[in-house]
């Protein structure tokens, strides 16, 4: 094993909740009058915190988003999630084999800590997940792209930056990793590794994870 600490991000790595996310997300903002699909809302908004869909929002049409809207979208969003969020394949056996190993890993996601629990507890992964291994980009000023969130978690975990490899499905996710100036490995099963540029390689099933990783 090469590296000291595993960060994974969440959603779309740990648990399937993309599909979910994003579908809502494009419904919700089209509702609002800013029409937007599934896969706009996928290429603009995956792996990104809800600050910036504010931002970009107010960017592109010159309206803020309503007040609730955070609140409105959460609650669509973990209603979904009870209904039909599943865990991404594999991604328990990836972290029982690291646990077994006595490998550090941690959670670091966009999503807030509420949507990170509720996601792990329908699908099982909080046995995985005591609260001083999930990280939110609510604890750091600023979201991915940014590499606050990265750098915040390995400081928690007591590990240095250059000892840390980061795995992330998501644009943004890359390059706060690669900002960060740790490795990043990209998770094709939802996106395309052109999309990843900045990784220094990728996996289709998280199975293939613990060999590329060493263990």
């Amino acid at each position: 094993m090469r590296y000291d600490l595993v960060i994974f991000d969440n959603d779309g790595v740990l648990v399937d909740s993309e599909p979910i996310s994003n579908t809502l997300l494009a419904g919700y903002l089209t509702e609002l009058g800013h029409p937007t699909t599934y896969e706009e809302s996928v290429r603009d908004y995956m792996g990104s915190a809800m600050h910036r869909i504010h931002e970009l929002v107010e960017e592109r049409s010159g309206q803020r988003l309503p007040a609730g809207f955070d609140e409105t979208f959460h609650a669509r969003v973990f209603a979904a999630f009870q209904a039909e969020l599943e865990p991404v394949p594999g991604a328990g056996e990836v972290l029982k084999q690291l646990a077994d190993a006595g490998v550090p890993y941690c959670v670091a996601s966009s999503g807030s800590h509420e949507r990170i629990r509720v996601g792990h507890r329908k699908t099982g992964l909080d046995t995985w997940f005591p609260d001083e291994l999930v990280f939110s980009a609510e604890d750091v000023g600023r979201g991915k792209p940014a590499p606050d969130l990265f750098l915040h978690a390995a400081a928690m975990m007591g590990v240095a930056p250059e000892r840390c490899v980061v795995v992330e499905d998501s644009r943004l996710g890359v390059q706060a990793a690669v900002a960060a100036g740790m490795d990043v490995y990209g998770f094709t099963a939802m996106t395309q590794e052109e999309k990843l540029a900045g990784a220094v390689g990728f996996f289709t099933a998280m199975d293939e994870l613990p060999a590329i990783l060493g263990l």
